[in-house]
């Protein structure tokens, strides 16, 4: 039977697989920048409106009919400003970490597009532009998820092996994205804190969870400085951490460059890696070597874990 998205309320249960982190670490940690400024809607791209989701902006309460220039300028300063402060953050401590890159974002930043194939960070696929892709036919999402794999292999010089769609996915993503036979994972879900496997259509398709909750989203939400970020994600990190001990854990981390990128919220990642970086076992990778490493150590089934 064809491929279709199905509840799973059960998962690993009581008794998940040890993931077995190199060198036994109590927890794999991979935090992902967003690269999105440049593919947002725009009324430059024929949206007819400007995206303010995730910025400043939209705190104001305003309906402008038309442009909206503080909109515009917030996104601009995620990839003039914001990339390069969250690159340092990173460089500086020798981290590594993971680029949700949208596809048009990218190319029209050539300079970060550099930047990051330079720093070795692996890039998985945020779609060709920000936008919604449940209101895409499959035709349409097809050419767009083609248009996000040349235009990344263009801008970096490497194929994206991961997937991850920007606003969630339609009921065909996964399906597309198994049928391209390119990718080895992806995280569109967020229901879980380990990988796992499903078969879609015949074909093995691994999912690594992502977090929209350990994610500087909050900022848009309900923090509202850099200690009540730190704090937050801390503990979400030390409770992971203490539970790592028998039972290790995978932990995402979501940063978006016009949000934490400001000074006065990246100082709570500043705080967030020292802290992490004093532990012992503490793995921090990127998205793709937890997905070779999963598909190594717990290689598929023969069929989903929901199926």
């Amino acid at each position: 039977m064809p491929y279709d998205v199905r509840r799973d309320f059960i998962g690993y249960g009581a008794n998940p697989p040890n993931p077995k982190w190199p060198n036994g670490a109590r927890i794999a940690v991979n935090f992902v920048m967003n690269y999105e400024e440049g593919s947002e809607p725009s009324m430059q791209d024929g949206e007819g409106h400007t995206e303010i989701g995730l910025t400043d902006a939209g705190r104001m309460g305003q309906t402008i009919q038309g442009r909206d220039l503080a909109g515009e300028g917030l996104f601009e300063y995620g990839s003039r400003v914001g990339f390069w402060r969250l690159m340092r953050l990173f460089q500086e401590r020798n981290l590594p970490m993971t680029i949700f890159g949208c596809a048009l974002a990218m190319e029209r930043n050539p300079d970060a597009s550099a930047a990051i194939a330079k720093a070795g960070f692996d890039v998985c696929s945020h779609g060709y532009r920000w936008i919604k892709h449940y209101e895409l036919s499959e035709a349409e999402e097809r050419e767009h998820i083609r248009k996000a794999i040349t235009t990344i292999q263009k801008m970096t010089g490497e194929r994206p092996l991961g997937w991850y769609c920007r606003y969630g996915p339609s009921v065909n993503t996964r399906r597309l994205v198994a049928e391209e036979g390119g990718f080895l994972y992806d995280s569109d879900y967020y229901g879980d804190e380990l990988p796992f496997w499903v078969t879609v259509d015949g074909k093995q398709q691994l999912v690594v969870p992502y977090s929209i909750t350990n994610n500087d989203g909050q900022f848009a939400a309900s923090i509202g400085t850099s200690d009540q970020w730190f704090s937050f994600v801390r503990d979400a990190f030390d409770m992971l951490y203490r539970e790592g001990a028998t039972q290790p854990k995978m932990m995402s981390v979501g940063l978006h460059m016009r949000l934490i990128g400001h000074p006065a919220r990246a100082v709570g990642l500043e705080r967030l890696l020292d802290h992490m970086l004093k532990h012992e076992g503490v793995w921090i990778a990127r998205r793709i070597d937890i997905a070779r490493h999963w598909i190594a150590t717990h290689p598929y089934p023969g069929k989903g874990l929901n199926e």
